[in-house]
């Protein structure tokens, strides 16, 4: 007795763990976000730069420290087919300083530039933090004064204001001084720790060999003690450092900017000097950073290039569109939607109701209309375009076809349907979606 053998079913696929689809009811709280940046960036002087999303390893491993968390624990990096290894961008500094040199935009030159992207790291996925993430970063080269430092920050801080956060956050600053003056203070750090060997956890007593600044950085509570008593990197700043932090708090106090000096503020990555801040918010539960950055004045050198003075920040979108969200902040004009939703009443009226619609789109650029496609009863094409969320339909069908007029009903209110000629639609739509938009 033959059997029929099961159909074979394929088993779906899924989005990779870490890295998330933004779907259509998404998009609008990104694109309100990056809107604004675009046109904060341009009023600050800030040239836009695209860099790959793909990098030969070895960039992020002599910029970031092959010692560090993201080199030897969460960096996507892969063999290609001709054996070279490279590495999906973690973040973005290296590679707009990479490109900068590779295209001689640092010879002679200051440079203001910025970027968005995704940036890719293995770590454990958590509400808005994923393992592919996107940024917005700003870098700035040839500027060696604090004056840069606070136009950094000042152009964050207006980011702040216009997206009414500025009361949800709270700006740290910190100074790690030179190289020289932080390979002092190295020592005297790992000096400290031995004597608490045994209150540090197996990470930071792997850190005390490879990067002992970075223990200052631990959030386990059972250190906080030791934590506290260490030496502070702030009280053995070089001279040179010392006065471009003075300076740069001068400055942030002369334009009345509040700042908290975080000692234990030191950052994740090796290529860090002098300023470094970060921007923090509790209105998420814990504590957490939305925005950080700082000086990073040896980089372009480390890399093979000539001395160069940079300094820069990054934002993750994602935390900061929850945070906005969640501050209820992101105003429902700019979640879009649908204005209206243009109904032929059958399939008759549908080549004239295409030609209505574009007729529509040349008068009133900005009208976000919907034309009904796919047919059905006529029922179910108002079920449409009440689904659509439009507060108004726009009726074609024969009678208003032979009178060259439409019928206008309101969707989401008790107004009585109106009769509006054609060639009077265009101003009659502007006049009723402009008071909808005014919320009158």
């Amino acid at each position: 007795m033959s059997q029929t053998a099961a159909p074979y079913t394929a088993r779906k696929i899924q989005a990779i763990r870490g890295m998330n689809d933004l779907l259509p009811e998404d998009s609008p709280r990104w694109q309100f976000f990056e809107a604004r940046i675009r046109d904060l960036m341009a009023r600050y002087g800030f040239a836009e730069i695209r860099t790959p999303i793909l990098e030969q390893t070895a960039l992020f491993a002599r910029s970031i420290g092959e010692v560090t968390d993201i080199v030897e624990k969460e960096m996507y990096t892969f063999d290609d087919r001709n054996g070279d290894s490279l590495t999906l961008r973690p973040e973005g500094t290296a590679s707009c300083v990479r490109a900068a040199m590779q295209h001689g935009l640092l010879h002679n030159q200051t440079q203001r530039l910025w970027y968005q992207g995704p940036m890719f790291r293995h770590e454990r996925p958590q509400k808005g933090r994923y393992r592919q993430f996107h940024q917005i970063g700003v870098e700035t080269y040839g500027l060696e004064g604090p004056d840069i430092d606070a136009e950094v920050i000042l152009l964050s801080a207006r980011l702040w204001q216009e997206l009414g956060l500025a009361d949800h956050v709270t700006l740290e600053l910190n100074s790690l001084g030179s190289a020289e003056a932080r390979a002092a203070y190295r020592e005297m750090l790992v000096a400290y720790f031995e004597q608490h060997l045994e209150v540090l956890d197996e990470d930071s007593r792997r850190r005390l060999t490879t990067n002992p600044l970075r223990i200052l950085d631990s959030k386990n509570p059972a250190m906080a003690e030791v934590i506290a008593g260490a030496p502070r990197l702030i009280d053995h700043l070089d001279e040179a450092s010392r006065e471009h932090f003075e300076r740069l708090k001068a400055m942030l106090d002369a334009v009345g900017i509040g700042y908290v000096i975080n000692p234990r503020l030191v950052r994740g990555l090796d290529y860090y000097s002098r300023t470094v801040f970060e921007w923090t918010t509790d209105a998420l539960g814990s504590q957490g950073t939305v925005c950080a950055g700082g000086r990073y004045d040896g980089l372009v050198e480390q890399l093979g290039g000539k001395p160069t003075p940079a300094v820069g920040f990054a934002m993750g979108i994602e935390r900061l569109i929850l945070l906005l969200d969640t501050l209820a902040l992101i105003p429902g004009a700019a979640l879009g939607g649908c204005d209206a939703y243009l109904v032929p009443m059958d399939d008759a009226a549908t080549p004239e109701a295409l030609a209505l619609a574009e007729r529509l789109r040349t008068a009133l650029p900005d009208l976000n209309l919907t034309l009904h496609c796919g047919g059905g009863s006529f029922k179910s094409r108002m079920k449409k375009a009440d689904k659509s969320g439009a507060p108004l339909a726009i009726l074609l069908g024969e009678d208003e076809r032979a009178g060259q007029a439409v019928t206008l009903k309101f969707l989401r209110d008790d107004r009585e349907q109106r009769r509006v000629a054609q060639s009077e639609l265009a101003p009659a739509l502007a006049s009723l979606l402009g008071n909808t938009r005014d919320g009158s």
